[in-house]
């Protein structure tokens, strides 16, 4: 069957499908309470063939058929209209009311198909026919089956879901690991280089929601000079660059770069491709997934709209407890090996991401609800195998120690009244005197490399007491323990770090507040013994099993135990001052949280996949400290050495009673006291703190 064959099939089955669910409306054939569910979802799918006809139309995209921006909002309010924050209560995306309305088991399955259905949107906007299509007749075979005289049983119904899931694996997987390595599917770069930025009802071109921050952020970067868009692209393409150029890999050999970037940062972004675009790479840009089978927890990966609410990703972050099982994932596995081989020239000319992170919105505090899917204890050992497969089958495709990336962040307008302000104090944080960082950055590293071991203590109802033990060198004059990080592939300035010895990292690790991944943590705590978790908490919720379960499941990402795997000190005093200026610390995302106190990160180590690669610091010394016990496990089994995670804890300045090194002969080195840096050599990190 040829594609003109195979279009015209799909639209046959289409239009027949589209018929059937016109009937559901005036139908009785569904006892109640099941009825409300049918037809409010066949609403939906009928609004998603009214939206078709728009987008065949020409009314979403910019020219003379196009909505004017009212209609635009219009439009972007009725898709997303039944998950927003005010609606969700009798949302059928919500598990809770679900369950409620039809049953535990039958209405956790229908809010999951539910969920899965409103992928319709991002596939309508994108004109693929073949998803739309499988998910209309997905609906329609589950509608059938409760046409019967009697209800289909639960297990009826999750054999539909799973195995509409195992079959279409091939159709979605597949596209996803196309679209990372492939320019040729171009819907975002069209929208980004063709449009009219002036005109803000290019937002509504994507199909994501548009909030308020998105329009005010577009607004906000084209009153800005050209100059300025400029020079903020380039420090970002230029961090991209350099970290090629420090990582001692080759760049020409690359042809492509994945872009992800929040909505609204396009006039930035077309800057950042003509940069690219100079050093030889295309673009490739996909959107954060909409399938369950692409989905990683409630994570957003690619370029992303507002979030509509929330709760609603956090409710379905565990949605394929619905089908995981040993036979899906090898089924998955299979799909990517083969589509990777397919695009193997493709894989091996990516160079990795360009990440442009935001931070300022409104912090989220989950409520957990019994009645959203969760992964049983084997499941999520399945998960966490998948995950390090499907790693390592990536890694093996678009070669790890071949690759780079970067990452920025800018405030977004939904931070308050000072918005503009923080940008531009932002922009300064981004644009630092590297060269001066690295001079002090290198005399912490040279009393690093004299110890065995750093204490850390906590102050100030800081109850942190952790002893982080340090790999040991052979040939000092040669070699260092900690990497001196500038400006490149993490902006802004401002680290060091190391993988630690794990063998004799002991102790507490203690934080006030703290948000990671977009989420709030209350007097988070982390006990290690020999580098490992050996015990957590938190005190979020008044239930000592929901803290323990909510870190689990998003901090240990489902592992019984993870290794410490980076210590490092961040130096950034200007972004910890701008952070307390204007109240925002709690806002901060981790990329510049990170730079402003010590931070440590439970999973892989920095060197996730490269540790044999060498890495220099400028002083041309290699950095040794690449593995630890257990990374080096790789090269018996790498199932055993990687756990697909890597979540930095940062204790603020102010929380810091002392960090010292610890020598062999057990003399000290004070790097800070009470918050302030003492090593002789490092008191200009202290001006910003007096300010």
């Amino acid at each position: 069957m040829d594609d003109l064959e195979k279009t015209e099939f799909l639209e046959e089955r289409y239009e027949l499908s589209q018929g059937r669910i016109r009937e559901i409306g005036a139908e009785d054939t569904v006892p109640a309470p099941f009825s409300d569910y049918f037809k409010r979802t066949a609403d939906f799918l009928l609004l998603m063939n009214d939206l078709k006809v728009r987008v065949e139309e020409g009314r979403i995209v910019q020219g003379s058929q196009m909505d004017d921006l009212s209609q635009c909002q219009e439009w972007n309010e009725r898709l997303y209209h039944d998950i927003l924050p005010e609606n969700y209560d009798t949302s059928y995306g919500n598990p809770e009311f679900a369950v409620r309305t039809l049953g535990e088991s039958y209405g956790r399955l229908l809010s999951f198909l539910y969920t899965e259905l409103r992928g319709m949107i991002v596939y309508v906007y994108e004109q693929r026919l073949e998803e739309q299509t499988v998910l209309q007749e997905l609906f329609l075979e589950i509608y059938n089956s409760y046409e019967g005289e009697d209800l289909p049983s639960c297990r009826e119904l999750q054999q539909i879901l799973y195995w509409f899931v195992s079959d279409y694996t091939d159709l979605f997987a597949a596209h996803r690991v196309r679209e990372a390595v492939d320019p040729e599917l171009d819907f975002a770069v069209r929208i980004v280089m063709d449009s009219d930025l002036s005109d803000l009802r290019y937002l509504y071109q994507y199909g994501e929601y548009v909030s308020e921050n998105e329009l005010r952020m577009a607004a906000f970067l084209n009153e800005l000079p050209e100059e300025d868009i400029s020079a903020m692209a380039d420090t970002f393409t230029e961090g991209y660059r350099i970290g090629f150029q420090m990582g001692g890999k080759d760049l020409s050999i690359k042809k492509t770069v994945n872009i992800r970037y929040p909505l609204g940062f396009e006039r930035m972004i077309r800057y950042a491709i003509r940069n690219f675009e100079k050093i030889g790479l295309r673009p490739v840009i996909y959107r954060a997934a909409v399938s369950t089978i692409n989905k990683r927890q409630h994570m957003r990966i690619g370029y992303t709209g507002a979030v509509p609410n929330p709760q609603f990703d956090y409710d379905h972050r565990a949605d394929n407890a619905v089908y995981l099982d040993k036979k899906f994932i090898e089924r998955k596995l299979g799909v990517m090996r083969t589509t990777y081989e397919a695009y193997r020239q493709k894989a091996r000319e990516h160079g990795g991401p360009a990440v442009v992170e935001v931070f300022g919105e409104k912090p989220f505090s989950p409520i957990v609800r019994p009645a959203a899917c969760a992964l049983s204890e084997h499941q999520q050992e399945l998960a966490n195998w998948m995950d390090n497969e499907a790693s390592q089958i990536t890694n093996q495709y678009i070669v790890g120690k071949e690759r780079s990336f970067t990452i920025i962040a800018f405030p977004v307008p939904e931070i308050g009244g000072q918005f503009e302000e923080i940008f531009r104090e932002t922009v300064k944080i981004n644009t630092l005197d590297y060269q001066l960082y690295q001079r002090i950055q290198q005399v912490l590293i040279d009393a690093l490399d004299q110890g065995v071991a750093v204490h850390i203590a906590g102050q100030n109802g800081n109850r942190t007491d952790l002893t982080v033990a340090l790999m040991q060198m052979t040939n000092p004059g040669r070699e260092t323990i900690f990497e001196n990080c500038v400006a490149d592939v993490n902006i802004p300035v401002g680290e060091v770090f190391t993988s630690p010895k794990l063998h004799g990292t002991n102790g507490l690790l203690h934080v006030k507040q703290v948000y990671l991944d977009s989420l709030n943590y209350i007097n988070l705590e982390v006990q290690l013994k020999d580098g490992m978790v050996s015990a957590y908490d938190c005190s979020n919720f008044d239930n000592p099993e929901e803290n323990r379960k909510y870190f689990f499941q998003n901090v240990m990402h489902g592992h019984e135990t993870l290794p410490l795997g980076e210590f490092a000190i961040g130096t950034n005093t200007t972004a910890y001052r701008m952070a307390k200026k204007y109240h925002i610390a709690g806002l901060l995302p981790i990329l510049i949280a990170e730079k402003t106190g010590p931070h440590f990160a439970l999973g892989d180590t920095c060197y996730s996949c490269q540790e044999d690669t060498p890495v220099y610091n400028a002083n041309g010394k290699e950095i040794i400290a690449r593995d630890n016990e257990v990374s080096i496990l790789r090269k018996e089994d790498a199932s055993k050495a990687y756990f697909g995670c890597h979540t930095d804890i940062t204790i603020p300045y102010e929380e810091i009673g002392h960090i010292q090194v610890i020598c062999a002969d057990g003399s000290r080195i004070s790097l800070l006291e009470k918050g302030r840096f003492v090593l002789p050599g490092t008191e200009e990190l202290n001006r910003p703190l007096d300010t």
